[in-house]
């Protein structure tokens, strides 16, 4: 069986939009491409086509990765302030000898980005923040070796 799939109100649409132009605007764009390669005769040494098609393959694969992931998913919501660390959750955290404040949403898998300061639950950083209270010490391990933080805010 496959690992529960975690979604944000926001992460959702974000996938909904994308299924929707991959549906409505690329898929219909590279019709279009195979249809002209294949009117341009032999196909065996046809570098468009041959494009067309591997462009085609991908395409379907995230299409259907995004279908499956849409269906399955489980949507989380923060229902505001919380005093413990959960999947929604808004986090700022000072690491141990630093004064700079970092904050990251804890969010999915699927929906992660990391430069967008949205971590997985699943992350080193993220598992060590689930469950945890505002003014705690938190010890990760990453993969650049333990670190420690205070948790300053949940939002």
């Amino acid at each position: 069986m496959a690992d529960q799939v975690f979604l944000t109100p926001d992460g959702a649409e974000d996938l909904k939009r994308e299924l929707d132009e991959l549906l409505n605007v690329r898929r219909p764009e590279l019709a279009r491409k195979l249809k002209d390669a294949v009117a341009e005769g032999d196909l065996k040494e046809n570098a468009d086509y041959h494009d067309a098609k591997e462009q085609q393959a991908f395409l379907e694969g995230r299409i259907q990765y995004l279908e499956n992931i849409l269906r399955s998913a489980t949507i989380i919501s923060n229902d505001g302030q919380t005093d413990q660390v959960r999947l929604g959750s808004e986090v700022t955290i000072v690491e141990d000898g630093s004064d700079e404040e970092e904050s990251y949403f804890i969010v999915g898998a699927a929906e992660a980005n990391p430069r967008e300061g949205k971590i997985s639950h699943e992350s080193p950083i993220g598992s060590a923040l689930l469950g945890r209270k505002k003014g705690e010490k938190v010890r990760a391990q990453t993969p650049t070796g333990e670190i420690v933080f205070k948790i300053k805010k949940i939002k």
